[in-house]
């Protein structure tokens, strides 16, 4: 029987990142999810959607040979770059083919940190407990002695390791991923949990999707050193209520807005925009943000609105975060 990649395994979110009895804590990446499998001098890379990557990612593809014929990891494609995580190479390596894919593989490698081990020598190992399957991935790591573009996801079972993770934010760092030590490898089953880091914050509404009276998004904005107001973001749908009450704070933009003439991505990954409305940039909100950001400063997931804040100025709001 030929064996095939199955589908990942997958987590669920937690509100706290406690480490208890029995469980193990990882590394949260922002990168890519990627599965690889070797197997007779075929490389086969796969997002967790399905979609082949090997293409785009040649280095990766390349790099396989040092691994042992029928085996197969789990684990993330990351791109590190002036001392951080940057997501957005990864986002433009996508569509690249041939020789476009081949430069940008010189100019910004590719590295596969892997963080768990699906199959060794031919031996499927998804039945096998957490434990053993990070132990054979470990002496997999030291007896190929893997480089480039391999890397090993750091495991811990120390809280105190998990404190210090949590402090790696402004490096990309998302937050931590806990399984159970006695766990299988169970395909598309949500048994591992994960906690990302956020930050409360505060921003301006610049613009709004929906009513101005009654948005469903807020559209965020933070002045940079030089006193333009910037685009830093936008928050995940408002519930009618809610969108009820920050209408009321709102009012709509008037001539020479700063924003005039600019178009807003619908998402990562997309040519879609939103149709947006402009609003005088008077509101103060707060929100709740993750860590990851774009090069440019922006974030890159939704905000979640918390309240708000008419007892801020837009001058009281932080500047538009310098990229590191």
């Amino acid at each position: 029987m030929t064996w095939t990649l199955p589908e990942p395994m997958l987590s669920s979110p937690v509100p706290e990142p406690r480490l208890r009895p029995g469980w193990a804590a990882e590394l949260k990446w922002d990168g890519f999810r990627a599965l690889v499998s070797v197997e007779a001098g075929k490389v086969v890379l796969r997002s967790r959607r399905g979609t082949l990557m090997g293409p785009a990612f040649p280095e990766i593809v390349a790099g396989a040979t040092q691994l042992p014929d029928a085996t197969a990891l789990d684990g993330e494609l990351v791109v590190w770059e002036e001392g951080r995580l940057a997501f957005e190479r990864l986002q433009d390596r996508l569509q690249r083919r041939g020789a476009g894919a081949a430069r940008a593989a010189d100019q910004a490698p590719t590295h596969f940190v892997a963080f768990d081990l699906l199959r060794m020598s031919g031996t499927d190992t998804t039945g096998w407990p957490y434990r053993r399957r990070r132990a054979a991935l470990e002496s997999l790591f030291a007896a190929r002695r893997l480089t480039a573009p391999w890397a090993l996801c750091p495991s811990t079972t120390e809280e105190a390791t998990v404190r210090e993770w949590l402090t790696w934010a402004a490096v990309g760092m998302e937050g931590v991923v806990f399984k159970r030590l006695d766990s299988p490898y169970q395909p598309a089953v949500r048994g591992w949990q994960k906690y990302k880091v956020r930050d409360t914050t505060e921003a301006i509404v610049g613009a709004v999707t929906g009513s101005v009276g009654s948005p469903s998004g807020l559209l965020l904005g933070r002045y940079d050193d030089e006193g333009r107001l910037q685009y830093v973001g936008r928050t995940t749908t408002l519930a009618r209520a809610t969108g009820n009450a920050i209408g009321s704070h709102l009012t709509p933009g008037e001539p020479g807005h700063p924003w005039t003439g600019w178009t807003f991505s619908a998402g990562w990954g997309t040519r879609e925009t939103l149709t947006v409305t402009l609003v005088q940039p008077e509101l103060v909100v707060e929100i709740g943000v993750d860590v990851a950001r774009d090069a440019g400063g922006r974030w890159r997931h939704p905000a979640r609105l918390h309240r708000p804040r008419t007892d801020l100025a837009p001058t009281d709001v932080p500047q538009m975060a310098t990229p590191p």
